[in-house]
C-alpha cells in the first residue's frame, strides 16, 4: 500500500512538473541581451554562447584561455550575436571575478543574464585525502559564484535580470568518485536555493535559475568516466539549449535530461534501491 501511495505521489508531481515547464520560450525575448557566460571556452559554456549568438545577444565570455576564447567570440558573431568580448580570467584567483562582471558591466552599460557555468578541473576517483584541492575548488566552483552574483547583483536589478545557475546531478545525489566536485555542487545548491527566497523576500526584481543537469558528452567528462560507468551522455548543445530556455523563463530549477527530476524523488523515495542502482551503474576494482 506504501508503494503505491508513493508512486502516485511521484506520477502527480511528475504531470505538474511537465506541465509548469510546457515550453513558453520566446526567442525574440534574447534579441539584444546582455549576457554574460563564464567557462566559455569548452563544453557547454561554449555552446550557451553560441546558443545565445544564435538568439542575437550581446555576449561576454570569460575563462582561461584567451586564444581559444578569441575563436568562440569570432564564430559567435558569425552565428549573429549582436556583440561579442572576451576577457580572459582564472576564478581561482579572488580577484578575478568581480573584475570580470566589472568588464562585463562597463562594456555592454549593464546584464540581463548572469550565467555561471565554470568549473576546475578535478580527478574522477576515490578521495585520496587532499584537502587542500578541495578547498581550491571550492573557490573556483562555488565562491567565484558568490563573488560573481554579489558584484552582478546591483546591475541586475536594474535590469530586471536573471542569475542563471549550471549545477549537477552530483550536487542533488551522492555517488562514489566525485567527492570534492559533489561537495562544491551541494554548496552551489543550497546557497543559491537560500537566495532564491531572499530575492523574493526582499522582492528584489531579480531571478534565480537552477539548472541540474545529469552527464553531459563533454569531452572532459566522458574522459573522466570512461571505465567506471555505462550512464548515457547526453548532447552539450541540447542542455546549452534547455538552459537558456529555463533562464529566459525564470524557472526557479531546471532538469536535463528532464527524467533527472524522477531520479531525484527516486533518491528520497526509495534508498534502498537508490543505493543499488548506484552500485550497479560504477565499475570498480580495488
Amino acid at each position: 500500500m506504501k508503494f503505491h501511495a508513493k508512486f502516485l505521489m511521484i506520477s502527480i508531481a511528475a504531470g505538474l512538473m511537465a506541465y509548469s515547464w510546457r515550453d513558453t520560450f520566446e526567442a525574440e525575448s534574447l534579441r539584444g541581451a546582455r549576457v554574460l557566460v563564464t567557462g566559455a571556452s569548452t563544453g557547454i559554456g561554449e555552446q550557451l554562447a553560441y546558443q545565445y549568438a544564435r538568439f542575437g545577444a550581446q555576449i561576454v565570455i570569460t575563462a582561461r584561455r584567451e586564444r581559444v576564447l578569441r575563436e568562440v567570440a569570432a564564430r559567435c558573431l558569425k552565428l549573429g550575436a549582436q556583440k561579442v568580448l572576451y576577457v580572459a580570467a582564472d576564478m581561482g584567483l579572488t580577484s578575478d571575478p568581480e573584475r570580470v562582471v566589472k568588464f562585463a558591466v562597463d562594456k555592454l552599460g549593464g546584464l540581463d543574464y548572469l550565467v555561471l557555468n565554470h568549473i576546475g578541473p578535478s580527478p574522477f576517483a576515490m578521495w585520496d585525502g587532499d584537502v587542500e584541492h578541495t578547498r581550491w575548488l571550492m573557490q573556483v566552483n562555488f565562491l567565484s559564484y558568490m563573488q560573481m552574483t554579489s558584484a552582478a547583483l546591483p546591475s541586475l536589478e536594474k535590469s530586471g535580470g536573471t542569475i542563471v545557475v549550471v549545477s549537477s546531478l552530483l550536487g542533488k545525489m551522492c555517488t562514489p568518485f566525485v567527492g570534492p566536485y559533489s561537495a562544491t555542487k551541494f554548496s552551489v545548491n543550497g546557497f543559491f536555493g537560500v537566495l532564491q527566497h531572499e530575492l523574493a523576500m526582499q522582492r528584489k526584481n531579480v531571478s534565480i535559475t537552477i539548472s541540474v543537469l545529469g552527464l553531459i558528452d563533454t569531452q572532459s567528462a566522458l574522459e573522466k568516466v570512461k571505465g567506471y560507468t555505462n550512464m548515457t551522455a547526453h548532447p552539450a548543445h541540447e542542455a546549452a539549449l534547455h538552459i537558456i530556455k529555463a533562464g529566459a523563463t525564470h524557472q526557479a530549477e531546471s532538469f536535463y535530461p528532464w527524467y533527472m527530476y524522477i531520479t531525484c524523488l527516486f533518491r528520497d523515495w526509495f534508498p534502498f534501491f537508490r543505493d543499488l542502482v548506484i552500485k550497479n551503474s560504477y565499475y570498480y576494482e580495488p
